[in-house]
């Protein structure tokens, strides 16, 4: 017998590809009632992605498998608060008797407040998080920090439970004195399942003699958005610096970099040894991490990139940047991969050296990546997330019985009075 079966609206921005494996579990849960609400169907319909500089649909199916709704989105569909300006968002939690909405729009967004006081007033819990594990902002404005150490306590004990992605996550938000029992690990999880089997039908050497590599050569891998906060140009240049014998450097990606990485290629004499793939779909992806020897994220602002699970389950290590701490759960230094001083690509020339001129270690991080991958999974995201649901739905239901205790009228028991004698029976 079931103790109890949650009804649970999810709302998201849109579509997004590795997360729609973990709500197709989630529906098929006995203890779970699951609605999906859209607010943009960007990525399951062609849609111009401003940090690729492309327009992008991809190339799975992003839209069966489990109960949704695009709710119109009235704003102007840009990156700004009234952007995403959902106001159907209102009568759906209203009528909707969830038991908890979860809200993965954030809160920069007019439709992040709309569903918050609708849950409120309709006595529904509320969970939403971040994937953040810093302070410090992507444009680098200390004052944008100053701001958040104020205001981020306030904002986060708005919810009935926070869901954080990674270890990181939860030390940022104990740190700003939020209680342990209301931040939930919730892991930043792909689909394992698809990823290994996907994996697992690549033809290595076929894709690595497409890119001009011979089965001797170590490839490089950058797979990411050309955006500065990226740092592509760290890695080219630690690639140039340390000038090891039959290496190959590929980047997946597009965007506004892209000239600068061509144009500084020729510039330190590499050209020949990089490979600019521009962007890959879903599909083509498990083929990039196979074929690759090493993964290199040299990010300044990277929060949890996707791009690391994707990588370890095809058995490509990974190299991070010092500022990417919330993939720190994953990547252990001389284990499944190696970190780095961000912007410090003298030491990036260290660690690439390391480990590309002699190959067994790299080999053996290859089947731990694997390894460690087995407990971050769908499965551990979707427990995480259900136990944050029970919790949150337990704080609401015993806020609302407290209110309705005291809301109760008293009845006062009247004292005797001194001229009432009270007779014992013998």
């Amino acid at each position: 017998m079931l103790e109890r079966r949650y009804r649970v609206l999810v709302i998201s921005s849109h579509p997004v590809q590795y997360h729609v494996p973990i709500l197709r579990r989630m529906a098929v849960r006995p203890d779970l009632e699951l609605h999906v609400a859209f607010c943009t169907l960007r990525g399951a319909e062609e849609a111009h992605d401003p940090e690729f500089g492309a327009t992008v649909k991809w190339d799975i199916p992003l839209l069966d498998g489990y109960s949704w709704t695009h709710v119109p989105n009235r704003g102007s569909g840009d990156e700004t608060f009234f952007g995403l300006w959902n106001p159907g968002i209102w009568k759906m939690i209203r009528e909707g008797h969830f038991d908890a909405v979860i809200c993965y729009t954030g809160y920069l967004r007019a439709t992040f407040w709309i569903a918050y006081l609708a849950a409120k007033i309709s006595g529904t819990a509320f969970l939403f998080g971040t994937d953040a594990a810093t302070l410090a902002p992507r444009d680098g404005r200390l004052w944008k920090a100053r701001v958040k150490k104020w205001a981020w306590p306030l904002l986060f004990r708005l919810a009935d439970q926070i869901l954080v992605p990674s270890a990181a996550s939860v030390d940022m938000m104990r740190s700003m004195g939020l209680r342990d029992e209301r931040i939930s690990l919730t892991p930043f999880a792909v689909d394992n399942d698809w990823w290994t089997a996907q994996a697992a039908t690549v033809d290595r050497a076929a894709v690595r003699s497409s890119w001009g590599a011979s089965p001797d050569d170590a490839v490089i891998l950058f797979c990411a958005k050309f955006q500065p906060w990226k740092r592509p140009l760290d890695l080219l240049r630690a690639f140039a610096k340390a000038s090891i014998p039959k290496t190959l450097l590929v980047f997946a990606g597009e965007g506004p970099l892209r000239p600068s990485l061509e144009l500084e290629a020729t510039a330190l004499g590499v050209a020949g040894r990089v490979r600019i793939l521009g962007f890959l779909n879903h599909s083509q992806l498990p083929a990039a991490y196979t074929a690759a020897d090493l993964l290199v994220l040299p990010s300044s602002y990277d929060a949890c990139p996707v791009v690391v699970c994707e990588a370890m389950l095809c058995g490509c290590p990974v190299a991070l940047s010092d500022q990417i701490r919330g993939r720190f759960d994953l990547v252990r230094p001389g284990v499944t991969g190696e970190i780095f001083p961000c912007g410090d690509t003298d030491r990036l020339a260290e660690v690439l050296r390391k480990l590309l001129q002699e190959r067994t270690g790299l080999r053996a991080m290859s089947e731990n990546a694997r390894a460690r991958m087995t407990t971050w999974s769908p499965r551990e995201n979707i427990e995480g997330t259900l136990d944050a649901v029970r919790r949150a739905v337990a704080r609401v239901e015993g806020r609302s019985a407290k209110g309705n205790a005291r809301s109760q009228p008293q009845t006062r028991v009247p004292e005797p009075s001194h001229k009432v004698k009270t007779k014992i029976a013998r």
